[in-house]
């Protein structure tokens, strides 16, 4: 991590850019109400020199957000589910993590999750219920989208039209702001190191331009554009090369630009009524030039390291393999990172009740109740994935002696 000194200071489902383990403790950039100055004040702030340039006071509507924080009740009663073994499997693959991190949620210790993590009982049901205990966050009404894993075709050597794919540049530094103050923790600034200051790493259209060329960071190459966009937002997926092998590419890091939805563009102007994954590429597919300028807007840009081909699912922030239909993203601000949380929607028309372990996170995941469920790979998996976009009841559940710290 490079700590600059003062004399250098200065919503649709697939359309949530996400983000697999990190190659640092600190990978995700997370826009919060504070970073609304330059980044020249930022550093000065971290640093404790006085900036160089006036600091923007936060708007009361951006003060009042930043300190609203649902409460978490414990429930009743338990809600009705079916455990499965997806899930209790899921659990114990982040077992490791809950009884080594700090929850950012503050709302257990790695304590709390001794006795679960070290009962061998494999029967789903009898386990959750046996040391689980129902909280609520808020009134419990969320919001849930899908992610899957992409398998698109690709090359070891570029072809005409074919796009790099690109490893996590040297350059590219993640600054831990609260190393430098406790009312940062939590927050990350990501950029460009140029041996005098910290400034923006290069955006989307940059890097499109040939930013990287030639630094030999191509781990592959695409052979649609258009796919490799879309799998970056997934943040992990499958390269399938001409003689069948498969590279599985897992998420190494992102460029700290902030994610724009191109959905969302088309929708505001008009060019699009219902903007999903399969809507945009038709659009993007009919207007080749407007469709590349169009995915340009969108500023971050995604880097990738080559993971093994022979594991069950991606890897997610825990840094353990997904299980689809068991794991989800969530933020980890407002629930403890590899807790179980029970989500009631509405999928592909049906009604369901789900056990899932959130074991992931992602750039647009962020506020209490907002889930992103893992439905693995394959045309039913992105099929799925792409159509979801639903309200959710939520209802979290923790080791009984956390709930029991709680009010009722």
């Amino acid at each position: 991590m490079i700590r600059p000194g003062c004399s250098s200071a200065p919503t649709k489902p697939l359309e949530t850019w996400r983000r697999q383990p990190a190659l640092t403790l600190v990978l995700r950039v997370r826009v919060a109400p504070f970073v609304a100055v330059s980044l020249v004040s930022v550093m000065a702030l971290v640093t404790g020199c006085a900036p160089a340039v006036p600091v923007a006071a936060p708007s009361p509507q951006a003060e009042k957000a930043a300190e609203a924080k649902p409460v978490a009740v414990r429930a009743a009663a338990m809600p009705a589910f079916v455990a499965t073994s997806s899930a209790r499997a899921a659990f114990a693959r982040a077992c490791p993590a809950l009884l080594r991190r700090t929850d950012q949620s503050g709302l257990t210790s790695p304590e709390d999750w001794k006795p679960a993590c070290a009962d061998p009982e494999q029967d789903p049901a009898r386990f959750f219920a046996r040391h689980f205990a129902p909280v609520q966050i808020g009134s419990g009404k969320g919001f849930s989208t899908g992610y899957f894993e992409p398998e698109i075709a690709g090359s070891r050597a570029p072809r005409p039209g074919s796009a790099p794919v690109y490893a996590r540049p040297v350059d590219l530094v993640d600054v831990n702001l609260g190393s430098f103050a406790d009312d940062l923790k939590g927050r990350t600034l990501r950029g460009r190191w140029t041996g005098k200051a910290l400034v923006p790493y290069f955006s989307r259209r940059e890097i499109d331009e040939g930013a990287l060329s030639g630094r030999g960071l191509e781990l592959a190459y695409a052979d649609d554009p258009v796919e490799l966009f879309f799998l970056q937002i997934q943040g992990s997926g499958r390269l399938r090369l001409p003689d069948g092998e498969q590279l599985r590419l897992s998420y190494a890091a992102q460029n700290g630009h902030a994610y724009v939805a191109i959905g969302r563009l088309l929708r505001q102007r008009g060019a699009l009524e219902k903007a999903g994954m399969e809507e945009i590429i038709g659009w993007i597919r009919a207007n080749p030039e407007a469709g590349r300028a169009l995915m340009q807007e969108n500023p971050s840009y995604v880097f990738f390291q080559l993971g093994d081909p022979r594991l069950d699912g991606p890897i997610g922030s825990l840094g353990v393999p997904l299980l689809a239909e068991a794991n989800a993203a969530a933020d980890p601000a407002t629930l403890p990172l590899g807790a179980p949380l029970v989500a009631s929607l509405a999928v592909a028309g049906t009604q369901r009740t789900m056990l899932l372990i959130a074991s992931d996170t992602g750039g647009a995941i962020r506020g209490p109740n907002r889930i992103d469920i893992f439905w693995g790979g394959g045309a039913k998996a992105r099929a799925i994935a792409s159509g979801l976009a639903a309200p959710a009841d939520i209802m979290l559940l923790l080791p009984k002696s956390a709930a029991d710290r709680l009010p009722q």
